[in-house]
């Protein structure tokens, strides 16, 4: 289970069940799909959740990474019927509760002046897709303010999106999927670490600041 942390042995812990982990080998992060916190689905519509499972686009977001492939591989063909089964079950898994306060290391100048960079890039190179207020344009561009997975403990998705972008899989109800650009060659991993702590905390956001450390991690990793 993608959605479930796999321990030392390979295998995963049905206490833990569905509580989110980092998928090996890939570097990706499942997110959890118990707390709406992360992907949680407590607070979305059965019409949200289908679409998403059906298309891989909705009004609340988009998948990318390995999330498309099993929806272009597989979900797309299910009935309407078993995807409404499969997101009345979603649903029921989440459990709401509001998002803790970002916690931060850096310090305040440093963070201030991280910020102001974040800020110039997401204007000069988000904003005309997300918006200058991170609400997007749906389906086709996902909103960055409020978005859960924006805000996870684990920035993995995030900085990964920014390095080497991705589309959405192409779909019967969504054939023509619009994409991100990958910015791994044009932005450092200062940069790249500024924009994602940008997106993580502004308009509301409430997801902690990202290091150029981190953005250096991922920056070899394998795209699929």
């Amino acid at each position: 289970m993608c959605h479930t942390a796999i321990n030392a042995f390979g295998g995963s812990s049905e206490s833990e069940a569905f509580q989110g982990g980092l998928i090996p080998m890939q570097n990706w992060y499942a997110p959890s799909l118990t707390s709406n916190k992360e992907a949680g689905l407590g607070d979305w519509s059965l019409k949200d959740i289908g679409d998403l499972l059906k298309t891989g686009v909705s009004a609340r977001g988009a998948v990318y990474g390995p999330m498309a492939e099993v929806i272009y591989n597989s979900l797309q063909y299910l009935t309407d019927a078993d995807i409404q089964a499969m997101a009345v079950y979603l649903k029921s898994l989440a459990q709401g509760s509001p998002p803790a306060p970002a916690t931060s290391d850096v310090p305040s100048s440093e963070g201030s002046l991280l910020l102001a960079l974040g800020k110039t890039i997401y204007d000069n190179q988000c904003a005309v897709c997300h918006g200058a207020q991170g609400l997007g344009k749906s389906p086709h561009f996902p909103p960055l303010a409020g978005n859960q997975s924006i805000q996870m403990g684990s920035a993995v998705n995030p900085i990964r999106m920014v390095l080497n972008g991705g589309y959405p899989p192409g779909t019967a109800g969504n054939p023509m999927p619009y994409g991100m650009p990958p910015f791994a060659q044009s932005l450092s991993d200062d940069e790249v670490a500024a924009v994602v702590t940008y997106i993580r905390t502004a308009w509301g956001n409430r997801g902690a600041p990202v290091s150029a450390r981190d953005a250096n991690a991922l920056r070899s990793a394998p795209l699929d």
